[in-house]
């Protein structure tokens, strides 16, 4: 619809005005010339209304106002303040580029051999490592620190239940620095380091069961003190150096460190391989410390080589040892597989050494692990473990000795005599059936069957007072990280 002219009203006003005047008084020429002064005053009426509007519009911002008034453009600077203030005071106090996390475990385990049905959580007693009292039931708290330059500092507390209170009686789990040299993916890493060997992780948080599996119980270091080179090179990830093992250092007399070294390869996200290997003198725990052997004297009557004490081996004493293991991990939709084998050698080491002649222990080892996801957050897990370890008596990286908690060394029969003599000792087997759920992003809940196994009676069923070839235990677990 069309709108009327702004000035329509007015005209006829004026008209109106005019109409009302008798006829008769004006003539028709005085007539006209009033109403063009009417028109002429209507155009005036028309331009001012015109240039209101302009006159009363609202000044535009002033540039860089972006619309604001000027009490927020001076909140908006006092906040700028503080902000720099907050970031100069964060890097003052060391608190930039500092990372702190952590995790605890609360378990519940019973072992039917033992006797023992408990909860464990940072229990030190007379702090023996075995497979239903390892890695878990602790609180570790992690901090992690990276300078502009780079450089990584890294330290884990770990009381009581850590690689530190296993070896050095120190709630320090890991205390290492990582330097880079030539660029970041070229570093000197040193320091006291967890051990890196097979498919499954030190900390609770990053394994699908409660307990390990047997490898890791008793074919694997605790932790390296020492200094390694650490490169990183697309898929590839090296570490090599020298350190000691299991030892913040060494004892008087044990002047050779081992060789220490880890390569990873990474086809994706969800494959992979690795292997690793530890060369060097590492303590040896024989039961007999004596070694016995050539004087390098002959006897004068039947010159034969004359036979005596040579050398000492008491727990401390190094003797050299070659560990090597290959592991490798593959993943796809709900399936998870994992798996390692571990072969290991160590000098004088071995249980039996009837006749003061301390035999070399040998050893070697197979694990697998195989998870389904149920659910996105339920998870079922099923582990199965085997060791060799019958030659002299058995023995293995710091068993050097008959242990009936852990089922390793020789069985005993009823009457106290060796099952199957005294130089062989028993092989051993394990099968773990588990499940982990996700209970939210910093919560899961873990349950786990154990069933151990040997070929001789080697587990000691202490509230019986006998030997078996088997031995269950059950676990269950929360663990909470951030």
């Amino acid at each position: 619809m069309k709108r009327s002219a702004p000035h329509a009203p007015l005209l006829g006003l004026c008209l109106a005005l005019a109409a009302a005047f008798p006829a008769a008084a004006q003539t028709n020429e005085e007539l006209l010339k009033e109403l063009r002064t009417l028109r002429d005053r209507v155009n005036e009426l028309e331009r001012k209304l015109q240039q209101a509007p302009a006159a009363t519009a609202p000044a535009a911002p002033a540039p860089g106002q972006w619309g604001m008034t000027p009490e927020q453009a001076r909140e908006l600077n006092r906040v700028a303040v503080k902000t720099e203030g907050l970031q100069d005071s964060f890097a003052d106090q060391g608190l930039k580029g500092l990372k702190i996390s952590g995790q605890m475990d609360p378990t519940w385990i019973y072992n039917r051999a033992q006797d023992d049905a408990t909860f464990v959580f940072l229990n030190n007693g007379d702090a023996r490592y075995t497979y239903d009292n390892s890695y878990f039931g602790m609180v570790v708290i992690d901090f992690e620190k990276e300078t502009e330059s780079g450089t990584r500092w890294k330290l884990t507390l770990a009381p009581e239940r850590g690689t530190g209170a296993i070896f050095n009686d120190s709630i320090v789990h890991e205390a290492s620095v990582s330097v880079p040299l030539t660029d970041l993916q070229t570093r000197l890493w040193a320091g006291q380091i967890p051990d890196w060997t097979g498919y499954e992780l030190t900390l609770p948080a990053g394994n699908k069961l409660i307990t390990h599996n047997l490898l890791f119980d008793t074919m694997a270091p605790s932790a390296y003190t020492g200094a390694v080179l650490d490169i990183t090179s697309g898929k590839w990830w090296v570490r090599g150096g020298l350190a000691n093992v299991n030892t913040a250092r060494n004892t008087s007399g044990n002047k050779q460190p081992s060789l220490i070294y880890r390569v990873d390869y990474s086809k994706g996200e969800f494959s992979g391989f690795g292997f690793s290997g530890v060369h060097g003198k590492i303590a040896n725990f024989a039961a007999d410390g004596t070694y016995f052997g050539d004087t390098g004297e002959v006897d004068p009557i039947t010159g034969d080589p004359i036979l005596g004490e040579v050398g000492f081996a008491s727990a401390g004493k190094n003797t050299m040892a070659n560990l090597f293991e290959v592991d490798a991990y593959f993943i796809r939709g709900d399936w998870s597989f994992f798996g390692q084998a571990s072969v290991g050698q160590q000098d004088g080491a071995a249980i039996f050494n009837s006749d003061g002649v301390l035999r070399d222990a040998e050893w070697w080892g197979l694990s697998g692990t195989a998870a389904y996801k149920i659910t996105p957050r339920l998870e079922g897990v099923l582990r199965a473990d085997y060791v060799d370890n019958s030659k002299n008596g058995g023995g293995l990286l710091g068993f050097s000795f008959d242990d009936p908690i852990n089922g390793i060394g020789r069985g005993l029969l009823d009457d106290g005599s060796f099952a199957k003599g005294e130089s062989v000792g028993a092989n051993r087997w394990a099968i773990s059936l588990g499940m982990n759920y996700l209970f939210d992003e910093n919560t899961i809940f873990k349950l786990e069957y154990r069933y151990d196994g040997a070929d001789q009676p080697v587990f000691e069923y202490v509230g019986e007072g006998r030997f078996e070839k088997s031995n269950s235990v059950f676990g269950a677990s929360v663990v909470v990280s951030f």
